[in-house]
């Protein structure tokens, strides 16, 4: 018969709820049944709404290019990174496009008068070139050259034998071909030929830094 009064359905839901409670076994069986409803909802939810791992895995196989895209940073979606339409590939872009930084052009310095006392040095210089008195050894002919010479040019000098250098005296002043504000070269007449000289400005005075004799 069906319960009718509010007193008889609460007595029902009391005993619904307290039967779990009687004993271990019950308890035991209560839990058991709650966590197979679980597990079947769970399994057959997804199934009905479908949703879950085959969605997923649809979504995936249906977007071509995507794990070239994953691959690849950079590349636009739906290409692949090195292949164009029609099997073509394409080329990276180079950089010929940029602009290229020319080398800024060298200054050639100024011509300007030659200083007098760079000439006065080139004939000095060149008289004590010239004097090379028979037995003079090259120590005691670099030493007459020293005090107008540059310590570079002066080691290169060490190698040369007074006795051979045909010029004895100075028949001549200095004649100017090329002058700057630092560089002066002149060419000296000697007995033995014309003698190239050229002189640079340095911070303790003028100084021949190099020259030649004329054959």
């Amino acid at each position: 018969m069906p319960i009718r009064t509010n007193r008889g359905r609460v007595a029902v839901y009391r005993r619904l709820w307290g039967w779990p409670m009687r004993s271990p076994r019950h308890l035991v069986a209560t839990a058991l049944v709650i966590i197979a409803v679980v597990l079947t909802v769970g399994l057959i939810v997804p199934r009905l709404t479908g949703s879950g791992t085959g969605s997923a895995g649809a979504s995936a196989s249906t977007d071509p290019g995507s794990a070239a895209n994953l691959s690849q940073p950079g590349t636009p979606p739906g290409q692949s990174g090195g292949a164009a339409p029609g099997g073509q590939t394409t080329a990276p872009a180079t950089s010929s496009s940029l602009p290229t930084r020319l080398p800024s052009p060298t200054q050639t310095p100024s011509s300007a008068p030659p200083a007098a006392k760079a000439l006065d040095v080139a004939t000095q210089w060149a008289r004590a070139w010239v004097n090379h008195p028979q037995g003079m050894t090259n120590e005691q002919w670099l030493e007459g050259l020293r005090p107008l010479t540059t310590e570079e040019q002066l080691a290169v000098m060490t190698t040369v034998d007074p006795a051979n250098i045909p010029a004895t005296a100075v028949t001549g002043n200095p004649v100017v071909k090329t002058s700057y504000e630092k560089s002066v070269e002149v060419t000296v007449p000697t007995n033995g030929g014309p003698l190239s000289i050229t002189v640079i400005e340095r911070p303790d005075g003028w100084r021949v830094a190099h020259y030649e004799q004329a054959a």
